[in-house]
């Protein structure tokens, strides 16, 4: 649904995309995180043809930027940091502005379907400018889905919204993937990117890394198992770390911390060779590392 191929944006002297190749493939929760100002909000305006690249090149579902700019902007939603309403008018016009503009074949009905869907009905009369920023939020992703895109942007969904606000948008994104929509999400909340993306890209003016958050947690930190026994035995440790598939084990209190790459295969075997020296093994988890773990790693090391 999205390619690009070195696609770079300049503004002057300053680098802000620099030579960005991936693909986001379709019914995909794309992520794309990265620090303040490493070029996230530039790259989702060059693709939904706010602004034009320096060079390089990008297909948006089918279409070439730069060639068939309408029909980019006819097959996409864009949610900005910065929803832009009119603040004077209802959050029914706003909408009914928008539908009509994007030539939406039932505007009244289509404004209706997501003004409840997204608990707004009941203040449909109210000027948005009375709206809290969740509610403008929310009156905002209405504004995006309005002609039904396939691909839809979302730049900082959930910024500064209360936890109720941003559960309900959260659950949206993750019903729109259901129907098979292609979303790329910027955000810099790394729980909602773990819960929801299928793939996340970290970027700071170039792409450090893509793949998915359980490969990206295993590259940089390996699986780790935790064996809980009833007793400490010094002597474990170094028995276990024989195995061919162990690659580290440490004894910490009463806990054995296992480093291996495939757990499922062979976590039996290491608990069988523990029951076997005499311990007595509780019971065993994974212990994981967070996403953001991975993130801040990623951009230490850029």
């Amino acid at each position: 649904m999205i390619t690009t191929l070195n696609l770079t944006k300049r503004f002057g002297d300053t680098l802000a995309v620099d030579g960005l190749t991936l693909e986001v493939k379709q019914g995909e929760v794309f992520g794309f995180l990265g620090p303040n100002g490493a070029g996230k909000t530039t790259t989702v305006r060059m693709l939904t043809t706010l602004i034009g690249p320096t060079s390089g090149t990008a297909t948006v579902n089918g279409h070439k930027l730069g060639e068939r700019d309408i029909d980019i902007r006819r097959t996409v939603g864009i949610l900005t940091e910065t929803p832009g309403l009119y603040d004077n008018l209802s959050a029914e016009y706003n909408l009914k502005v928008y539908a009509r503009l994007y030539e939406v074949p039932d505007p009244d009905g289509q404004v209706e379907r997501y003004l409840r869907m997204l608990g707004l009905w009941d203040r449909r009369f109210d000027a948005a400018g009375t709206f809290s920023k969740g509610m403008k939020q929310k009156l905002a992703i209405a504004r995006a889905l309005l002609h039904e895109p396939r691909i839809l942007f979302l730049d900082e969904p959930t910024a500064g919204l209360d936890p109720e606000a941003a559960r309900l948008v959260r659950d949206f994104i993750a019903d729109l993937r259901k129907e098979g929509r292609t979303i790329f999400m910027c955000t810099h909340n790394l729980d909602e990117a773990d819960r929801l993306c299928d793939r996340i890209g970290v970027f700071k003016t170039h792409l450090l890394v893509l793949d998915t958050p359980a490969a990206l947690r295993s590259q940089l930190f390996g699986r780790k198992v935790v064996f809980h026994l009833r007793h400490g035995d010094d002597a474990l440790a170094p028995m276990i770390v024989e195995m061919p598939f162990v690659k580290d084990a440490r004894w910490i209190d009463n806990k054995l911390l296992v480093t291996l790459d495939d757990p499922e295969m062979h976590n039996p075997d290491i608990v069988r060779a523990l029951v076997g020296a005499g311990a007595d093994v509780q019971f065993v988890g994974e212990l994981r590392h967070s996403l953001e773990d991975v993130y801040l790693q990623l951009v230490k090391n850029a």
